[in-house]
């Protein structure tokens, strides 16, 4: 069969949208991943089977990233080695007198992932391992634990202008586009509504008591102690008898503080290696993922040296533990190979061309434009996992269109499609953070999409409306105030039925 009428076409669109279909009917997402993948590679190879073999490993090698690999599996041995040495615990026991209710443990851990801005894989991780054992005590499903990580990751970092999304958003505008990419990135943080408006989300739910959806169902059967709902067999945690009694809360804060001082010192460090003559471009410039490695590798290093002299952990059970972080690790490490090859069948596919002659073909320069990018954005990063591909795709587009004429219209559509991308990926089942959430706080991955789903649509909504007016007045104050307005007012009608739906069950 001649392959290319695959190529390029709305076939392209099929293997990533089967695999997620895939997951949320069977509710397992390896084979639904793999499975994408085959269907793929048979079109890309017109159905040959031995090219399709060959090509499914070519591209799997092509599109698999080592570094964040690495990265995953040191930050693993990290959080395994806090456990071990009783500084989680010991964190647990102390943020227990500091933290005396639900609400508090859950604004402590939005907090925490909003002052992780520089990396959202460096945020999931970390923010999961420190603040878990201060929400199981008061509690907090691991799916609500999960959404909070996700919420707090890559939306902080796509407002963030010193992050590696910065530094990625700047890349991926041409020099021809009137206006500096680091520039463009900081006029578009007021009109990035999806990202802005989850973070409010966030916050307003936790202050205001209340859960909707499949979430809340998570959330009842926590507080009746089932953390978990379905998935907890995943997670092969350290058993509660090899916890050393010696560890101290600094055991656990000073590997992080050493953790994120290094990973910053590194990203400033590859940055002037690389040219920069200040701080801005430092981060602009960056070396993200090697400054990451880094940071954990150093830190692991630290961690020896603070435990092992103090007999924290003895070093037969410190190597111990290194095992035991990569193994931690090991599902997340194999949903992040299958989704980068199924991201990289799409790319064999050319799936972007297609996507840009469907967007190139139909926008034109009307009010419209921010709301139609946004769409666009949310259906690319859903289907193929990856906010910084669709940017890489759209952000030209969306400046080609403008051809350097009315400046403003052209922030507020590069806005859209950062906005609709982070969404996309926000809910994507294949996405890399979604995965690394999941991760971080040990949820049932499923779990984690289908009740993150719900909250996130609601913001993707009202982030909809919020461009249909940023296109009409221009203006990012009156843009973003109505959107929190409408924002506030749909989770008020929701926390109403929800605390009517109570009232009739007697919950």
């Amino acid at each position: 069969m001649d392959s290319s009428i695959f190529i390029g076409s709305w076939w392209a669109l099929v293997p990533p949208v089967l695999a997620i279909v895939l997951a949320f009917i069977t509710k397992e997402v390896y084979s639904s991943l793999l499975i994408g993948i085959i269907v793929g590679v048979l079109f890309y190879t017109g159905f040959v089977p031995w090219d399709a073999f060959n090509a499914l490993f070519d591209i799997m090698k092509e599109n698999m990233n080592l570094n964040i690999l690495i990265f995953d599996i040191l930050l693993g041995m990290i959080i395994v080695l806090m456990q071990k040495s009783g500084g989680s615990a010991a964190y647990g026991n102390w943020a227990g007198k500091k933290i005396k209710s639900k609400k508090s443990a859950l604004l402590a851990t939005s907090g925490l992932g909003m002052l992780i801005f520089v990396d959202d894989y460096f945020n999931c991780l970390t923010v999961g391992s420190v603040m878990r054992p201060v929400t199981d005590r008061y509690k907090v499903s691991r799916a609500k634990l999960a959404y909070i990580i996700d919420a707090t990751a890559a939306p902080i970092c796509i407002i963030a202008p010193i992050s590696s999304w910065a530094a990625a958003v700047n890349s991926y505008v041409p020099e021809d586009a009137g206006i500096t990419g680091f520039q463009l990135f900081l006029r578009t943080i007021p009109y990035n509504l999806y990202a802005i408006l989850t973070i409010v989300m966030v916050i307003y739910i936790t202050c205001r008591g209340f859960d909707f959806g499949q979430m809340k169902i998570h959330e009842q059967n926590a507080a009746k102690g089932d953390l978990f709902t379905s998935g907890a067999e995943e997670f092969d945690n350290v058993a509660e008898d090899k916890i050393s009694t010696n560890g101290r809360v600094f055991d656990l804060v000073l590997p992080i503080a050493v953790l994120i001082v290094s990973a910053v010192g590194a990203m400033i460090y590859t940055g002037i290696l690389g040219g920069a003559t200040n701080l801005i471009d430092a981060f602009a410039g960056c070396d993200a993922e090697t400054s990451l490695i880094f940071a954990t590798f150093i830190t692991i290093i630290f961690m020896m040296i603070l435990y092992l002299p103090r007999k924290v952990v003895s070093f037969k059970e410190f190597m111990n533990s290194l095992v035991e972080g990569f193994k931690l690790m090991i599902p997340a490490v194999m949903v992040l190979i299958l989704a980068w090859t199924l991201k990289g069948v799409g790319d064999a596919l050319c799936l972007g061309d297609f996507v840009k002659g469907v967007v190139g073909s139909n926008a034109s320069a009307s009010i419209l434009i921010p709301v139609v990018m946004f769409a666009v954005g949310l259906f690319l990063g859903f289907s193929t996992g990856t906010s910084w591909g669709t940017f890489a795709i759209l952000i030209p587009i969306v400046i080609a269109l403008f051809g350097g004429q009315n400046l403003e219209m052209m922030i507020i559509s590069v806005s859209a499609v950062l906005a609709g991308a982070v969404c996309g990926d926000h809910v994507s089942p294949i996405s890399d953070t979604t995965i690394m959430s999941s991760a971080g706080a040990q949820s049932n991955h499923i779990n984690h999409v289908s009740t993150q789903m719900q909250y996130a649509m609601v913001v993707a909504a009202v982030s909809a409306v919020g461009y249909v007016i940023a296109g009409l007045c221009k203006n990012w104050i009156i843009t973003l105030v109505l959107s929190l307005v409408i924002l506030v007012a749909v989770l008020e009608v929701i926390r109403s039925r929800s605390l009517k739906e109570d009232a009739k069950t007697g919950a």
